[in-house]
C-alpha cells in the first residue's frame, strides 16, 4: 500500500468524507506525500474524543475522486478513524496526521467539543505529529483556496521537523476577505465560554423537545490569543496537549486537601 520514498499522510475529519474541506485538504496533502484517507461516512461534528464501544465499526473502501489517494469511509467517530487507520488499515505508522479542514471555528473552548481536533489529539497520543485545520466559515460552499499555501507550509514544516511529544497543533483560518492573510501567529487558547440556552419546542406529535442555542463570549481580551489573531486576519496556531493536569494548581490543591 505504501511507498517508502514518500511520507505517509493520514487524512481525516469530522464533517464526513464528502465534505469540501477534506476534499481540498486531500488534494494539498497529495503534493507532500502518499495520502490515505480514513474519514467518517457521515457528519460527526461535536463528537469530541468519543469512541465506538457499544456498536460495530465498519470501514469500507470508497472512491470520491480520481485520487491518487486510497480512501475508506468509516461508520465511527473521527477518533475511531485514526485508531482503525493506525492499528488495522495501514502497514506502517503515518508520518503525519491531518484533520479537517473543518467547516467552522475550533478556536478557544470549541477545541474541547471538536471531533476535528480530537482526531489530531488521538494522533498525538499515538506519537504521530498531528494537525487539525479549521476555517471560520460554516458554509458548505466555503472558499478554502486562499489558505492553501499556508496549510502546505505548516504541514511541510511539521513533516520536516516534527512536534514535541504529546503535542498537536490547532490551526484556525480566518474567513476569506478582500485582504490577504496577515500571516501565521503561534498563540495561546483564548479564555472564553458559551452563554448557552435551550429553547423548549413541541414536535408535530405534541411531544416536547429542546434546541440548544448560544453565543460565544470572549472573556479574555489578550492580544496573544487565538481569537485576537483571527480577528486580525492571522492564521492562529495553538499547541494542544492531551495531558489535562492543571500543573499550575497542584500546590494549591495540596494546600486545600492537606495532602
Amino acid at each position: 500500500m505504501t511507498n517508502q520514498a514518500k511520507p505517509l499522510i493520514l487524512v481525516t475529519n469530522d464533517d464526513g468524507v464528502t465534505a469540501p474541506g477534506i476534499r481540498n485538504l486531500i488534494q494539498w496533502m497529495n503534493i507532500l506525500g502518499e495520502v490515505v484517507v480514513v474519514a467518517p461516512d457521515s457528519p460527526q461534528s461535536g463528537m469530541g474524543h468519543a469512541i465506538t464501544i457499544h456498536d460495530t465499526l465498519r470501514c469500507n473502501p470508497t472512491t470520491q475522486d480520481a485520487g491518487p489517494q486510497t480512501e475508506y469511509a468509516c461508520s465511527g467517530t473521527p477518533v475511531d478513524c485514526v485508531k482503525l487507520a493506525v492499528h488495522q488499515i495501514l502497514d506502517r505508522k503515518p508520518d503525519l496526521v491531518v484533520s479537517g479542514i473543518n467547516h467552522g471555528s475550533n478556536a478557544s473552548v470549541n477545541v474541547i467539543y471538536s471531533g476535528t481536533m480530537s482526531a489530531a489529539v488521538e494522533g498525538a497520543m499515538q506519537r504521530i505529529p498531528s494537525i487539525g485545520f479549521s476555517l471560520l466559515d460554516y458554509s458548505w460552499d466555503a472558499d478554502f483556496s486562499a489558505a492553501k499555501d499556508h496549510v502546505l507550509s505548516i504541514a511541510k514544516n511539521v513533516l520536516a521537523k516534527g512536534l514535541p511529544q504529546g503535542v498537536c497543533l490547532n490551526v484556525n483560518i480566518p474567513k476569506v476577505s478582500d485582504q490577504p492573510y496577515a500571516g501565521i501567529k503561534v498563540c495561546r487558547q483564548t479564555m472564553g465560554h458559551w452563554d448557552e440556552d435551550f429553547e423548549a419546542r413541541v414536535d408535530p406529535a405534541g411531544k416536547p423537545y429542546y434546541w440548544m442555542r448560544g453565543e460565544f463570549v470572549d472573556s479574555d481580551g489578550g492580544d496573544d490569543s487565538d481569537i485576537w489573531a483571527l480577528k486580525h486576519n492571522y492564521l492562529s496556531v495553538v499547541p494542544i496537549q492531551f495531558d489535562l493536569t492543571a500543573h499550575h494548581a497542584l500546590a494549591a490543591i495540596h494546600g486545600i486537601l492537606g495532602a
